[in-house]
């Protein structure tokens, strides 16, 4: 199938290829509906519950006095280890130049993209209410700049979603009407967008680390294990979207490069071992106060377990995902056991959030009480809209995306014979 559009002015070609790669994205076989019918369930269920919150408020999460932050705080500050995707594809494939590579960081920085306006739909749905949405925006809302470190992920998410858009579709629409790329322009906003990457992650972090009532997370290494997550999480997601992309398409993807990132994800997840050892020694040999809310989520408190499974079943699955991948067998099953132990990764990650990190730091609380979270099925499903919404919108983006690098969305005007480059 191949998407063309009727000869077009210069002035209008922009407008064209916008067209037509929307038409492409919509367009699929019956794979690729059965997905998007897939994820529609949770969006029109997502759509009630969000209807429900919108008018209600916070009062219907999980989120109580004792423990403020719900499980879209925990899920957000997931988002930026996936959106790292676009400087794990895009490093390798610009400033070591591996030809492999090349074509495929478009993939990464789309990737980058939809995971940051999925981190700030977490926040939108944080904030409760969507009159309260004023406060973000400068100059109308209080932005609270320089004091808040809020406003500063705001402004380093805001900026890294610039440039991975820009970057995407100036690719894409050069490739459209088959013109070479202005590399006096590109290329800075590549080394840009790899530069600015890890303060995703580092200043996430520093929100953590800069409250002041949760001694457990006042670690100078919580942004390096940010890092850590984000080179096993990300590229794992690439490696299964890549899979998934040879697999129903005629983009070509060589095993070398799934290759190398199950490399980068061995080294992401064996140091993400390394920093949580380093932390728990740190935190449990001294014996202070400051372990209580660690040792309420190893062990419980009183008989109160209500973290300890998650706890031991992430840092398992952990080894176990590195033990696994260092087999080069393990690595080489492109289409069994290695897309299941990035999907395991992907998922591990994501747990170890609100079980391990952020609802035991809650407890004690400033009173000496121990409190459990739990989310609301409403939370639960609008959770799981936002998720939904986000895929939909990743897998109809990339569906483009490839549409525009095999050749099937481009300009007329652009010679056929040969196909396009």
């Amino acid at each position: 199938m191949t998407t063309t559009t009727q000869c077009a002015s210069p002035a209008q070609k922009p407008i064209a290829f916008a067209r037509d790669f929307c038409i492409y994205a919509v367009k699929g076989g019956k794979v690729y509906y059965s997905w998007l019918l897939f994820l529609s369930f949770f969006v029109l269920v997502g759509l009630v519950t969000t209807y429900i919150q919108m008018t209600t408020g916070l009062i219907v999460t999980g989120a109580t006095d004792q423990i403020i932050w719900e499980l879209f705080v925990s899920n957000f500050i997931h988002c930026p280890s996936i959106a790292s995707a676009a400087v794990l594809v895009v490093t390798p494939a610009y400033i070591y130049k591996r030809k492999d590579m090349k074509q495929l960081a478009v993939i990464g920085e789309a990737i980058a993209m939809v995971f940051v306006i999925i981190g700030f739909n977490f926040i939108f749905f944080h904030m409760g209410r969507p009159d309260r949405f004023w406060h973000t925006i400068p100059g109308i809302g209080i932005f609270n700049f320089p004091s808040s470190v809020l406003t500063y992920d705001i402004i380093v998410l805001n900026v890294y979603l610039v440039l991975n858009a820009v970057a995407v579709f100036y690719y894409l629409y050069k490739h459209y009407v088959d013109q070479p790329l202005n590399t006096k322009f590109y290329t800075p906003l590549i080394w840009f967008a790899v530069a600015w990457g890890p303060f995703i992650h580092i200043i996430t972090a520093f929100i953590l680390s800069s409250n002041a009532q949760m001694a457990v997370w006042h670690s100078a290494l919580m942004p390096f294990s940010f890092l850590a997550m984000a080179a096993a999480a990300g590229p794992a997601l690439v490696i299964v979207t890549l899979l998934v992309i040879r697999k129903f398409t005629k983009l070509e993807v060589a095993d070398s490069v799934i290759d190398f990132f199950s490399q980068v994800i061995i080294w992401g997840v064996g140091l993400l071992i390394l920093m949580f050892a380093v932390e728990f020694f740190t935190e449990l040999y001294p014996a202070t106060h400051h372990a209580a809310p660690l040792e309420y989520a190893i062990k419980g408190h009183n008989g109160m377990k209500p973290y300890t499974p998650w706890f031991w079943g992430v840092m398992t699955v952990f080894v176990v995902q590195f033990l696994l991948l260092c087999n080069s067998k393990i690595r080489k099953s492109y289409n069994f056991l290695l897309p299941l132990i990035c999907i395991s990764v992907f998922l591990s990650v994501l747990i170890e959030k609100p079980s391990v990190l952020i609802f035991p730091a809650f407890s004690p609380t400033p009173l000496g009480e121990y409190a459990v979270y739990h989310p609301t099925l409403i939370e639960i499903c609008n959770v799981l809209f936002i998720w939904a919404t986000g895929f939909m919108l990743l897998t109809m983006i990339l569906k483009g995306v490839v549409g525009v690098l095999v050749g099937d969305v481009r300009d007329s005007d652009v010679a056929v014979e040969g196909g396009a480059k």
